[in-house]
């Protein structure tokens, strides 16, 4: 599996791992700046941004992907950073690969299941008509019409688009179609065995609902040295919100 990714930096080597529907570069701005002291690298998982379109998509085969990742990058231990579904996957590779995780820090996600939320975005983006769109603007006002959402979460979603000036056509990044197959493994709970001993931080946004408190002591059965952290006036994109804050946070935590 040759996952795409953007390095950055030199130093002991940082992880991060993006959301659902994400790209390696929704984290570029703390990246680089953890980049004056580590080697960062920004991962598309799989059936997102530039890495393969794969048919299957769950937590243990996103791990073994990002394994093979480490592997081909000669990375025999790293910190590991992961927001929304990308959390998921780490706390999962942090589980069954724990020799490789020196610090874990998950994002705005709880290792249990979640009732969905994302269902009408998917809609959204699947009933536009790739191949008969004449220009961005075109499927930007289409989501827009379809999507009672924030500007922010139109332009997000509109980082997925794809323009081949070979063909003249557009199309999604993501692999729509396996994601869709896929949301209920992706909403459900990561599939738990050991616990991971190493050290982990879980940060919150502070009008964010996915991780509540009554969530505590199943994250302390997997994860017994677990911290919580709250951004404050920060939501679920709590790096995007609040990337100085974020980096203050990490910064903290990952030093030796």
């Amino acid at each position: 599996m040759d996952l795409y990714f953007n390095e950055y930096g030199a130093g002991f080597p940082i992880i991060i791992v993006h959301g659902l529907l994400g790209t390696s570069d929704n984290w570029i701005t703390v990246a680089k700046k953890l980049s004056a002291e580590y080697s960062v690298f920004n991962v598309d998982v799989r059936n997102h941004g530039r890495s393969p379109h794969l048919p299957e998509m769950n937590y243990p085969a996103m791990a073994a992907d990002l394994k093979a990742f480490l592997e081909n990058q000669w990375i025999h231990k790293a910190h590991l950073i992961g927001h929304s579904m990308g959390g998921k996957l780490v706390m999962q590779f942090a589980l069954e690969y724990p020799e490789i995780v020196d610090k874990l820090v998950v994002v705005d996600i709880a290792p249990k299941s979640y009732p969905g939320g994302h269902e009408h975005i998917l809609a959204a983006l699947e009933s536009i008509d790739l191949n008969v769109v004449e220009s961005r603007k075109e499927v930007e006002a289409a989501l827009s019409e379809k999507l009672d959402e924030p500007e922010s979460v139109i332009q997000f979603l509109m980082k997925n688009l794809h323009f081949d000036r070979v063909l003249n056509n557009y199309s999604w990044k993501m692999n729509l179609s396996a994601i869709l197959d896929h949301y209920e493994e992706i909403s459900g709970a990561i599939e738990s065995g050991e616990s991971f001993d190493g050290p982990t931080l879980f940060i919150s946004g502070g009008n964010s609902k996915y991780i509540l408190p009554e969530d505590e002591p199943a994250i302390r059965e997997l994860f017994p040295k677990a911290e919580f952290k709250v951004v404050e006036d920060a939501g679920h994109w709590v790096h995007a919100e609040k990337p100085a804050e974020i980096f203050e946070i990490l910064k903290e935590f990952l030093k030796d």
